[in-house]
């Protein structure tokens, strides 16, 4: 009885000192203690191995279980479990998948969690096909599977961008006597509204309602971010209005998602009011935050707030990130700062951030449109990258600064390329042909845009 309660008493120590991250001193007790006779037992080396999963690795983790055999301790489907869940951390599919056959091999059953670990694995991996047969084994063999194994299921099929998959299953669990919980429910909406289904994501947010389990703020603000991201603001304000009228504390996320919305709709004075209401509530800003209360204040024209909230991230260790820079680019030009600006992206040059296109397409519009066009244009020849709006832009103020010869060279340029610029730029090249008197060459253009969609459909 006192060996028994000893080694009970070790166990706790020892799963104490790993959840402290101090395995050196939890060895340290486990040889003491052998020195005492008070001998470890299964529990001792699975709590072990789990701490070397989570801390170190699977290999200094699987290390453990010769030191068990050695004691003559025999590994149980914990310990198996434990290694390939380090090894699913990792990302060791092969290994993983050896751990399990060899689990096997030794005659211990495996559990529904050793087919959830491989599940997770698969899907994680790349693998669906392989996660959807293990899935179905479960199913078919009685093996009692778990909300977790749902869960697994459903958000693996919607990562793999089979939505309409996870979905039907989400039904057929349903009509089988599965009663989902708000995990269940958050996994699915989530994956739905990445995949763009934001319908079906708002038909399960009102079935969640419905069934008794109550949607909580991550809910909300995921099919909230999902209708703003496709545009459908009005209900995304909706939904925004419903969870103020049942009393939701936003996060920062929800909040800037707001924010974020209500710019881009032109609505400044709600989204600052929003965002005055986020600094009152004592919220975190990270710097994702920053970088949407930097925009807010761009488009208001406040260079000072901009000014202030920089000196903010700085005093809290937050350095400006690609985005903090182009926002700020792009609000310069907006105020017409064109000097600054340019003075600001090649800053950004200087500090060797990578992707720099938006940036650099800020400021050619931005000195097209301040009619400084020969500038734009020697920028735009220097810049490495160029998409639809980098052109697009320069057809548009080459045309405004009345160079529609140019604008049409540039123009064919890009059509002979496969390049589609924007509508407006290709009819503000026709025009302009024809009001400076160039009908034929108007004509001609015309007609081999039209040509050149044909060939694209």
């Amino acid at each position: 009885m006192l060996c028994r309660s000893s080694t009970k008493l070790l166990n706790i120590c020892i799963a104490s000192l790993c959840r402290a991250h101090s395995l050196e001193k939890a060895e340290s007790v486990i040889a003491d203690s052998i020195r005492l006779g008070i001998l470890p037992n299964v529990v001792t080396y699975n709590t072990l191995i789990d701490a070397y999963c989570q801390l170190v690795g699977v290999d200094a983790a699987f290390c453990v279980l010769d030191r068990m055999r050695e004691a003559g301790i025999r590994p149980d489907v914990i310990s198996y479990n434990s290694l390939m869940a380090g090894a699913a951390k990792e990302g060791l599919l092969p290994r993983l998948e050896g751990l399990f056959d060899e689990m096997c091999q030794k005659g211990i059953n495996p559990d529904v969690w050793s087919f959830n670990t491989l599940m997770h694995c698969f899907f994680a991996s790349g693998k669906p096909d392989e996660a959807t047969k293990i899935f179905w084994y479960i199913m078919n063999n009685d093996l009692s599977p778990s909300p977790a194994t749902f869960n697994i299921m459903i958000n693996g099929l919607c990562k793999n961008n089979y939505a309409d998959y996870a979905l039907t299953l989400f039904w057929y669990l349903r009509s089988c006597g599965f009663v989902p919980q708000l995990i269940t429910y958050n996994t699915l909406i989530n994956g739905l509204c990445k995949a763009g289904r934001v319908q079906a994501a708002k038909r399960i947010l009102k079935e969640l309602g419905e069934s008794g389990n109550a949607p909580n703020a991550i809910t909300y603000t995921t099919v909230m971010k999902c209708c703003f991201k496709y545009k459908q603001f009005r209900h995304g304000f909706e939904i925004l209005l419903d969870m103020e009228r049942k009393g939701y504390t936003f996060d920062g996320y929800a909040y800037c998602t707001v924010i974020a919305a209500l710019v881009k709709e032109g609505r400044t004075k709600e989204a600052t009011d929003y965002m005055e209401q986020m600094m009152r509530s004592g919220i975190q800003l990270d710097i994702v935050s920053y970088n949407t209360l930097i925009n807010l204040y761009c488009r208001e024209g406040n260079l000072e707030a901009v000014s202030k909230l920089l000196c903010d991230m700085e005093k809290r260790g937050l350095e400006c990130d690609k985005y903090t820079h182009t926002i700020m680019i792009n609000g310069l030009c907006r105020s017409g700062d064109i000097k600054r600006a340019t003075e600001h992206l090649y800053s950004m040059n200087m500090e060797g951030f990578d992707s720099k296109l938006v940036a650099y397409n800020c400021v050619v519009d931005g000195l097209g449109k301040a009619g400084q066009i020969d500038h734009a244009m020697e920028m735009f020849k220097s810049m490495e990258r160029k998409d639809t709006f980098t052109y697009s832009s320069v057809v548009h103020n080459l045309c405004k600064a009345r160079r529609y010869s140019c604008a049409s060279k540039l123009l064919l340029s890009c059509l002979r390329n496969g390049l589609k610029l924007l509508d407006s730029a290709q009819q503000a090249v026709i025009n302009g042909l024809y009001s400076s008197g160039f009908p034929s060459e108007a004509k001609r253009l015309r007609s081999i845009i039209r040509t050149a969609q044909m060939l694209r459909y």
